[in-house]
């Protein structure tokens, strides 16, 4: 029976470490393109967020890019996930996607196959 008692004191200790490897974060990063009109788009996105509840304080970070029409997030993927971070988006109107959409009404500025 002390053998047994001895074995689970030996393995108590890597149980636990595993558990704290768990806990630490698991960063990554996703390109969401989301039409940004202005600063205020990008502030509405700073101020919401961050803080929605459905993410569990997952986004750790928001890079804009209002060239590329796009917000880089880096988030904890042991509290978030990437359909996750696009509801909390839609919910304040400005949808995300992973692929750059194609926008009809910038047709007319664009000029395929041609280089300037």
């Amino acid at each position: 029976m002390k053998r047994l008692v001895i074995f689970l004191l030996a393995i108590m200790p890597m149980a636990f470490m595993l558990s704290i490897a768990e806990a630490k974060p698991n960063k990554q990063k996703v390109v969401l393109y989301v039409h940004l009109h202005c600063e205020d788009c990008c502030n509405k996105i700073l101020k919401n967020i961050p803080f929605d509840k459905e993410l569990k304080n997952g986004v750790k970070d928001l890079v804009f890019n209002m060239e590329e029409q796009t917000v880089t997030v880096t988030y904890d993927a042991n509290k978030t996930d990437v359909p996750t971070i696009q509801k909390a988006f839609a919910k304040i109107g400005k949808p995300a996607t992973t692929h750059k959409p194609e926008h009809h009404e910038e047709h007319h500025h664009e000029h395929h196959g041609h280089q300037h």
